[in-house]
């Protein structure tokens, strides 16, 4: 079955833009150009990925972001016109998982789509899951990676696509130092990455206010400076 994807952007041609090169990928396209029409779509429709203006006249792409967060993990892209860091780190904050600065390449953004699904559809099937499914324990967290679950203290921790990627390859990489770089490629696996690029930054310290982490005195992801991050052995 083919993914279906959400676009919202109230500039027309982009949205068109948009369309027409993931419809070229055997995406199905679902697209409003308005955040108040998207909302019905956002609450009764079952989607893989959104992809949603900052910018929109009526509800800000930020707003539509943080109410499919309250009931759905699947990934988002945010699009900004704006070559901002704000906008990024709010968007990331509240719980997108890329962002693409206007006016982009159609090609990246398509190979952007295709890094966040396959993520997202490898750690929510478990039509392939081995009989014995592997789970790594941490001082109190319980990560099952088939089943795209983790545990704090017995508490579900609700985590974006993102956000589990990350936590699952520092700690099956325990005792080890890996750096931001290591982790943008690992996840999104393309060539997109600048020394000026904060995105791993802004979701390790998203992580860490869902884990009740802190950067001084961290309990589970340690910064090591001018080099990456780290889970300790225990």
């Amino acid at each position: 079955m083919c993914a279906k994807v959400l676009v919202v952007d109230d500039e027309h041609e982009i949205g068109d833009l948009i369309e027409v090169y993931l419809r070229n990928e055997n995406y199905e396209v679902i697209k409003f150009y308005s955040a108040k029409e998207a909302l019905s779509c956002i609450e009764t429709t079952e989607l893989d990925l959104a992809i949603l203006d900052i910018m929109l006249p009526d509800i800000n792409g930020f707003t539509l972001c943080q109410k499919i967060r309250e009931q759905h993990t699947y990934p988002i892209i945010m699009l900004t016109a704006k070559d901002e860091e704000t906008d990024k780190i709010m968007g990331l904050t509240l719980g997108a998982d890329d962002y693409i600065t206007k006016p982009f390449r159609p090609l990246e953004m398509v190979a952007r789509v295709k890094a966040q699904l396959r993520r997202y559809k490898k750690y929510n099937t478990t039509q392939s899951a081995p009989v014995t499914e592997p789970v790594i324990v941490h001082s109190g967290l319980v990560m099952d990676v088939n089943k795209h679950e983790c545990l704090l203290n017995e508490k579900p921790l609700e985590l974006t696509p993102t956000e589990f990627s990350i936590l699952r390859i520092l700690l099956e990489r325990k005792g080890g130092v890996v750096s931001a770089e290591e982790l943008f490629h690992e996840i999104w696996k393309d060539e997109y990455y600048s020394k000026s690029n904060n995105t791993i930054t802004v979701h390790i310290r998203h992580l860490r206010e869902k884990m009740g982490d802190t950067v001084e005195n961290p309990k589970y992801i340690k910064t090591v400076w001018g080099v990456g991050y780290k889970i300790e052995k225990q």
